[in-house]
């Protein structure tokens, strides 16, 4: 009964066209008129609460640092890197699309600003080169949600807020995940694309190839500065988000100078609303969950799993299942604050490592960024490739079914994650 009253007024509410924000705070109110107690100064409190967070401090600056990254020239450095190694083998275009997908993954954090960013640059040379435009506009959306997981990743941040989880512990435990995701990638590349017939980007001598290295230099060592950091305790992951804005910022300005002052107001205006939905996005998705937990509907999916809490591989299996579905229907944030509450406890009876759970299901939650209906990444590169849903559709099936058999491969083999967490912390 409580689990269907909230599902009934969140979908009610979003059906109705409400902001996902507003359609949380309408579940909540719903969950308070179910209990007998509707309580404004509570809803208020909470709200609050949800906002006061130090951790969440870590996403201004992470959103910042991709919006400089991207106007002051990082990105584009990133891509020329990857041409002058890669750019003249056949099918290079994508396999340089994989390799700068996953530099700027460990940079940005977001999924729609590195699609568009790698969409802008690669898909007219990809078209002029002859190759399958809707394949290629697949693998560039496929390579763009590596970004919430690798880190530093903004969803990571918000499950390890929500959750309660150690967010420099995700980071650490994502790498190898994203890494396989990429590699995924490539190998789904080759293959599909073996048969095409693609000019090649001439070869680029070597003298040329060490300029290109030392111009782009900066830009591939600030995912390794920010990781590294986080590795060796110098900075915590709230301090890296500002490390990483402070340094795309001096690159754009003062190093590649493509960055201008007169540039500095729209970008920030551009990370302060993007923060603003983001954050209250999460406040009032933790008051949601507050009355979830308050109602006792984990508690009740519990016990519809409960036959399988003794079995861990199987009970991940099935939520990994239910999350896939959840997130054909709904977007990344709202997926990842409305599951998050209702499958904590269910993992930690289970006695499922928290951190194993968390990338797991930030991964799927971005796979979900390029399932049809509603998938971010797959209108963002439609945008920017000029090409219709369908099209797409089409050319990106190899690369989402790649990315799930990763997905399924960490679900058989949790070792894959966990033991590279217990060296890297």
């Amino acid at each position: 009964m409580t689990a269907g009253v909230f599902v009934f007024s969140l979908l009610g509410a979003m059906a109705l066209g409400m902001p996902i924000a507003i359609a949380l705070l309408v579940s909540a109110v719903a969950l308070m008129a179910l209990q007998g107690n509707i309580d404004t100064t509570i809803l208020s409190q909470k709200i609050i609460e949800g906002a006061d967070s130090f951790p969440l401090l870590a996403i201004p600056f992470f959103i910042l640092a991709g919006e400089l990254m991207n106007a002051g020239g990082i990105s584009k450095r990133i891509v020329n890197f990857a041409l002058a190694f890669v750019g003249h083998i056949r099918g290079g275009l994508g396999i340089v699309a994989v390799i700068a997908a996953v530099i700027m993954a460990a940079i940005s954090g977001s999924a729609a600003a590195d699609a568009a960013a790698l969409a802008t640059m690669l898909i007219p040379m990809m078209r002029q080169a002859g190759y399958n435009v809707p394949r290629a506009a697949g693998l560039i959306s496929a390579g763009g949600v590596i970004a919430p997981v690798l880190p530093p990743s903004i969803g990571m941040i918000v499950f390890g807020v929500v959750a309660n989880v150690s967010i420099g512990k995700l980071f650490m435990a994502a790498i190898v995940p994203g890494l396989l995701m990429g590699v995924a990638l490539l190998v789904t590349w080759l293959i599909v694309a073996r048969k095409d017939r693609v000019a090649v980007v001439e070869r680029m001598p070597y003298p040329q190839r060490l300029r290109v290295t030392i111009t782009s230099l900066g830009a591939l060592l600030m995912p390794l500065g920010i990781v590294g950091g986080m590795k060796l305790g110098v900075f915590t992951p709230t301090e890296a988000a500002v490390v990483a804005c402070v340094y795309a910022f001096f690159m754009g300005m003062f190093v590649y100078r493509e960055l201008r002052w007169n540039m500095m107001y729209p970008l920030l205006v551009s990370a302060a609303k993007s923060t603003a939905v983001v954050v209250f996005l999460i406040a009032t998705a933790l008051v949601s969950g507050w009355l979830i937990t308050a109602s006792d509907i984990p508690q009740q999916v519990s016990e519809l799993l409960q036959p399988l809490i003794d079995r861990p591989i199987l009970l991940m299996f099935v939520m990994m299942v239910l999350v896939v579905i959840v997130g054909t229907a709904l977007d990344f944030a709202p997926t990842l604050l409305i599951l998050t509450p209702v499958l904590m406890p269910i993992v930690r009876e289970a006695g499922i490592d928290p951190v194993y759970f968390g990338v797991l299901f930030i991964m799927n939650n971005a796979i979900g960024l390029i399932t049809p209906p509603v998938g971010i990444v797959l209108n963002v590169v439609c945008g920017v490739a000029r090409i219709r849903m369908g099209d797409l559709m089409k050319g990106i099936w190899p690369f989402l079914l790649a990315e799930l058999f990763v997905l399924l491969l960490l679900v058989l083999f949790p070792s894959i994650v966990l033991v590279p967490l217990r060296w890297l912390t």
